[in-house]
């Protein structure tokens, strides 16, 4: 009843203000008093005799109008699309001008059921009539660009072959929101159950996963607890190495408002008890759909707290120094609209973010969207990823994989397992993110083969930023880091009394046919220990540094500041190409380089001693390039 009510109440706004003025269309008194007699029908609660009765209307005056504008309106309230359109369409025949907003509604329904042609034409007449209402205004020339976009997208479609992940993964119930670690082989998934038959946990959202083995995904399970409860867990995403799991959970006893992001981590096989982010993160609004970057300490998620640009916005989060979460940052106007968006995914590569929108000219309800970073404030302007991934209906809840070649998405298309499911299609190449290897590795100690956690951080060579960042397992001491192709990185690993590791990969030749497999042997810091620092570059036969060595520089600067009671030895060393007397100079040289930049940075001179070498301590042959490039090196010992 209440419900009927409600919709008449709509029904009645949207005819305007004549009838509440008594000011009708019509002058004929019998009509009139045969309106107002079955309008006080429909208050009173009958709803089929007050229909009866406003048809009665027609009768006598098959020009009174705002008959069929309530009947519309009625109508469309109540999703009776049908019988709505049929009202309408009476109302514009009787007059063209009475009421514009008839035009609105009539093109609103004409678009929804991808009458494009009709809604087109409906949109203009509208426009041609009103001048006053901005706001609907505005809604009619976007619906135009939806329609000019819709044509163009259905002329021009995009390569799509989507197919269903399969029974391992898909139920009768529906999987959404899929997230994937950066070797590929574990999907966690979000799960809706509705009924106890379909699973014994009850109508609940909750969190379960699946694992590669030979190609295939093999049966999900429900992730244990803490990290699922009898509540509902959702809305998820799993960091690169699948150890970090940030999801929403609603209406906790601990939460700030409606809907919170939470945190846990895996340590070997058991997961911590998940923590709130904090009101700095949590509003008393809505915040979900979280997705971590590859750097370790950006969070992207969905929400509509206040100070956005409309209704739903992506927002992101920086994890400080200090272990706490930044006051986030509205992602601006580039991404977010006076629409919704939601279900971002920051991909691997940490410069392409897919997301879903309404706000931004699509084929209509929420579109697929994809941006590109620019810098840390600013985004490209999103790109539609076009037809037949889009439709009329409603899309979002993607991903790509880190290879970029491969996306995975829900939908209720026909012909899956039950409601919602996961598919898997090949994204065509303009949409995909860049190329993305792995590096997977052990960390343990090199005397006593104690597996170690470790920090393990990815720095761009070329400009000094830390693009991914992570630690490894305490348990078991593995980890797993993204490497975006096409850069050179410096790479270490650190922990505390341990000297770091350093290494170097060079990714400028494309994806590598396979993942970086390491094992780390961390040294304890004791006297005669040393390491080459790998990512000391100097120009060709010079003593002067590159740029590039920067970011190991500064390691080696904080290793010292951490461990104040060490003294160390900078060596400097040469191949055998060239004169004895040059390559001890030159040895020399870049050792003092070296020392120097030490010292300019606050370290005790009486803490550094350099010495050069040139070509009397080689460590591999001096018959091949790639043996003169070992031996060509800067390294550090530790002598106090």
């Amino acid at each position: 009843m209440k419900k009927h009510l409600l919709t008449l109440a709509t029904a009645l706004c949207c005819v305007g203000m004549a009838i509440a003025q008594n000011q009708y269309f019509s002058n004929n008194k019998k009509a009139i008093a045969q309106f107002e007699k079955a309008m006080n029908v429909l208050y009173g609660g009958k709803f089929n005799q007050g229909i009866v009765e406003l048809e009665k209307v027609l009768k006598i005056d098959p020009n009174f109008i705002e008959v069929p504008l309530t009947l519309g309106d009625f109508y469309y309230d109540s999703k009776d699309m049908a019988r709505a359109t049929e009202n309408y369409e009476m109302a514009t025949r009787i007059s063209e001008s009475f009421y514009p907003v008839v035009w609105l509604r009539l093109a609103d329904i004409y678009l929804d059921q991808d009458n494009n042609d009709r809604a087109e034409e409906c949109y203009s007449k509208f426009l041609s009539l009103e001048k006053k209402n901005k706001q609907n205004i505005q809604k009619a020339k976007f619906n135009l660009a939806q329609i000019a976009f819709r044509r163009q997208a259905v002329a021009n479609p995009v390569p799509f072959n989507p197919k269903n992940i399969g029974a391992t993964v898909n139920s009768s119930a529906q999987e959404y929101l899929p997230s994937l670690t950066a070797d590929e082989q574990t999907l966690v998934f979000t799960r809706k159950v509705t009924s106890r038959e379909a699973q014994p946990y009850g109508n609940e959202e909750d969190l379960f996963v699946s694992t590669k083995e030979n190609g295939h995904w093999t049966p999900a399970v429900r992730m244990p607890a803490p990290l699922n409860s009898d509540g509902n867990e959702g809305a998820e995403c799993v960091s690169q190495d699948g150890r970090v799991m940030f999801f929403t959970a609603c209406d906790r006893r601990d939460g700030n408002g409606s809907c919170d992001l939470y945190v846990c981590v895996r340590e070997g096989d058991k997961w911590s008890v998940p923590h709130n982010l904090g009101p700095t993160v949590n509003s008393g609004a809505w915040e979900t759909q979280p997705s971590f970057s590859i750097d370790g300490r950006t969070l992207y998620f969905a929400s509509n707290r206040p100070g956005g640009k409309g209704g739903n916005d992506i927002w992101k989060t920086v994890l400080l120094g200090n272990g706490r979460w930044s006051k986030p940052i509205n992602l601006g106007d580039s991404i977010n609209t006076a629409g919704d968006e939601k279900c971002p995914f920051i991909h691997y590569d940490d410069q392409t973010l897919y997301f879903a929108s309404n706000g931004h000219v699509g084929m209509g309800g929420l579109d697929i969207f994809y941006s590109r970073k620019i810098n840390d404030s600013t985004w490209s302007k999103p790109k539609n990823i076009g037809y037949p991934i889009n439709t009329i209906g409603e899309e979002g809840s993607l991903i790509v994989s880190p290879s970029g070649n491969t996306a995975i998405f829900a939908s209720d298309r026909e012909g899956g397992f039950g409601d919602l499911d996961l598919y898997q299609f090949d994204l065509y190449k303009e949409a995909q993110p860049l190329a993305v290897t792995y590096m997977k590795g052990l960390v343990y100690d090199q005397k006593s083969n104690t597996k170690l956690s470790a920090q393990v951080k990815v720095i761009d060579l070329a400009d000094g930023r830390e693009v991914a960042s992570t630690s490894s397992d305490p348990v078991n001491g593995s980890f797993i880091i993204s490497l975006p192709v096409n850069r050179n990185y410096a790479i270490n690993v650190s922990k505390s009394k341990y000297l770091f590791y350093s290494d170097n990969i060079e990714l400028q030749n494309g994806t590598p046919d396979k993942p970086f497999l390491v094992n780390i042997a961390l040294k304890p810091i004791e006297i005669g220990e040393s390491i080459v620092l790998k990512n000391i570059f100097f120009e060709t036969g010079s003593a002067e540094l590159k740029t590039e060595s920067v970011a190991e520089l500064t390691k080696l600067v904080q290793f010292l500041a951490k461990n104040p009671t060490i003294r160390i030895e900078i060596s400097g060393h040469t191949d055998n190409v060239g004169a004895d007397a040059m390559n001890q100079k030159l040895s020399e040289d870049r050792a003092n380089a070296v020392a120097n930049y030490l010292f300019g940075k606050g370290i005790d001179p009486q803490r550094i001693k350099a010495v050069g070498y040139g070509k009397t301590r080689p460590v591999d042959t001096n018959d091949t390039e790639e043996g003169r490039a070992n031996n060509r090196r800067t390294m550090f010992e530790i002598i106090k």
